[in-house]
């Protein structure tokens, strides 16, 4: 007798409720069927199921998500990007308190502490009929931003290793939750041939029928819960793995339920309603967004960081900004939807000759950039729109840049406020080469945004 395995999996699913209803009916209802053919069922996801952009995952800072996820029935998850950089520390470490499944982990230390993260364990296992040991392991993106937020995020390598030394006779089957990305899955399928399946994520992904290098199967599911994933194999006598097999499940092609949509909207209601109720200013007139020009929004934005960094200077884009504000009391709602961004302010030392590079970065792509079509890296709006200064002037006839109207000297040092994505996108390199960069991840841009306008514009009576 061969032991039947199957695994339901979903990745990136970055609170996209709309799907929600479907992928959790298809995974109760998808269970049962490969149950009644003998296999044994695991449910897992692959992070990034939280994203702040989304008002109930802001409203909660992401326990709702936790909530939706225990009506499955997971068996294991691991943590993404999203929920390590877009919660606090206090938040992440309290985030999985109801969960009602394990959240493994292999490449994360807690600072304050120098061990695994109270909240996550680096293995489960289950035993099959047959006395075959599976086991689970997780690894997340080794962003080395983790640091500011006081995780430790491990090399990948060294950290495989060691974790197969310390195991070596402990399991039958080997499956790692990775979200890595799709090269580094298929590095660690060449390099690591104990591990037989790699359910993969965080690059958005689509591996349809899966992707066999060497003896490993990797897979992955996109993003947004458009698709859920399903692996299916079998162990045999000699514990051995045979007839590997993947697939992917359309979510758009499931079948709704007249409920959904009601389920979805209410969803949509209590983040909004949550947000809404918390006032922020009482702002005098109308003040609208230009995706081309300055404008009063982008203005206020940069004057915002400014005084978050400590600077006389900044630079922001248009883009970031998806909305008017209306003229009198401004709620976090309407915070949320004007800057839905998991972004942080950024403070950046330059020399002369340093910021002198940074602004000809910009000012060869600014163009370019108003209309270029932008997602990702914190980023949650469409277009990237015109990079906006202040306290910064260029000359492009005498190609001579001036802070606060005195021309920069090579040698001499320069602070200015920033976004950390400019730090991560590709479009100004010399911003991640050469400035020294610290990043403000106690606050986003929306909340530094909101206090800002408290203080200008705050509340009558208070």
């Amino acid at each position: 007798m061969m032991d039947k395995v199957a695994i339901l999996h979903t990745n990136d699913l970055h609170s996209h409720f709309e799907n929600w209803p479907k992928i959790r009916r298809f995974m109760k209802l998808r269970t049962k069927q490969l149950e009644d053919k003998g296999y044994r069922v695991f449910k897992v996801d692959d992070g990034d199921a939280i994203d702040r952009s989304n008002a109930l995952t802001e409203a909660t800072s992401g326990k709702a998500n936790i909530e939706l996820m225990n009506s499955v029935g997971y068996d294991a998850a691991t943590i993404g990007n999203n929920e390590a950089l877009t919660t606090s520390h206090d938040e992440l470490a309290h985030l999985y308190d109801d969960a009602n499944f394990p959240v493994i982990l292999d490449n994360v230390i807690d600072e304050r502490t120098g061990q695994l993260p109270s909240w996550a364990i680096p293995y489960r296992d289950f035993l099959l009929k047959n006395n075959v040991r599976v086991r689970f392991m997780g690894l997340t993106a080794p962003y080395p931003t983790y640091q500011y937020m006081d995780w430790n995020s491990l090399p990948i390598k060294s950290t495989i290793e060691r974790c197969l030394t310390a195991w070596k006779g402990q399991y039958d089957v080997l499956i790692l939750l990775s979200h890595l990305g799709i090269n580094n899955d298929r590095r660690i399928a060449k390099a690591f041939p104990e591990i037989n399946v790699i359910v993969g994520g965080h690059t958005h992904h689509l591996l349809v029928h899966g992707e066999k290098v060497n003896q490993t199967m990797l897979t992955a599911a996109e993003k947004w819960g458009h698709y859920v994933g399903e692996i299916t194999f079998d162990v045999n006598d000699d514990k051995r793995v045979e007839n590997m097999k993947a697939r992917v499940y359309k979510t758009s092609e499931m079948k709704a339920d007249v409920k959904d949509a009601d389920e979805i909207e209410h969803l949509e209601d209590r983040g909004e309603g949550i947000l809404a109720s918390q006032r922020v200013a009482d702002i005098p007139h109308t003040m609208t967004t230009s995706l081309t020009d300055d404008n009063e929004l982008v203005d206020l934005g940069l004057k915002a960081i400014e005084k978050k960094a400590g600077t006389t200077a900044a630079v922001l884009n248009t883009g970031l900004f998806l909305g008017n504000l209306d003229k009198g009391v401004v709620d976090k709602n309407e915070l949320h939807k004007l800057l839905p961004h998991s972004i942080h302010v950024m403070k950046s030392e330059f020399y002369g000759y340093n910021l002198w590079e940074v602004v000809m970065e910009m000012e060869k792509n600014k163009d370019f950039l108003v209309r270029f079509e932008q997602k990702g890296m914190g980023f949650r709006g469409k277009y990237f729109g015109r990079l906006i200064y202040d306290g910064i002037r260029y000359d492009p006839e005498k190609k001579q840049l001036f802070y606060h109207d005195e021309l920069v000297e090579p040698d001499k040092k320069y602070t200015i406020a920033l976004i950390d994505h400019y730090s991560f996108i590709p479009f100004f390199p010399a911003i991640s080469i050469v400035g020294k960069n610290d990043i403000f991840y106690d606050e986003t841009l929306r909340d530094v945004f909101g206090d800002y306008l408290a203080k200008k514009f705050p509340l009558k009576g208070e």
